[in-house]
């Protein structure tokens, strides 16, 4: 299993507008384009997705821009997965369909794989990646001279 460039870029959209977070001021597409290197116009799309599943919200204007809709606690990156990429469950289900004994015994093996990865995305919240990321820009001290 993948993770998708869509995905990717929505995660760390999401990273971006929950690093201010508490903030009442919104990041543009721009900023967040520029921050994370993502190209504007595929992140307008991808903002667009997570603004009708409910992650973020828009706010049109000179000082409009994107943000969080929830806290990140609230949001899981198994949500933010099945939002970019549909039904988690319905690309794995025709295992009893197979026409061959091994056919059957590869896809199961696969559906086991995918339920693993799709358990590990439901474990782990928007702040956890937060977190996880801030231990590592403290461990990862930048010095100057």
């Amino acid at each position: 299993m993948e993770l998708s460039s869509r995905v990717e870029y929505a995660l760390l959209a999401l990273l971006e507008l929950a690093t201010p977070y508490p903030k009442d001021s919104p990041l543009t597409v721009n900023d967040i384009a520029e921050s994370q290197e993502i190209p504007e116009r595929y992140l307008d799309q991808i903002l667009t997705v997570l603004r009708r599943a409910g992650f973020v919200q828009s706010l049109r204007g000179a000082k409009g821009g994107y943000l969080l809709a929830k806290e990140p606690w609230q949001i899981t990156l198994l949500e933010v997965f099945c939002a970019l990429e549909g039904d988690s469950n319905g690309k794995f289900q025709k295992v009893a369909e197979s026409t061959t004994l091994e056919k059957t015994e590869v896809l199961e093996i696969w559906q086991e794989v995918r339920q693993a990865s799709l358990a590990v995305l439901g474990k782990y919240s928007l702040q956890d990646l937060c977190e996880q990321r801030d231990v590592r820009k403290q461990s990862n001290p930048m010095y100057y001279i």
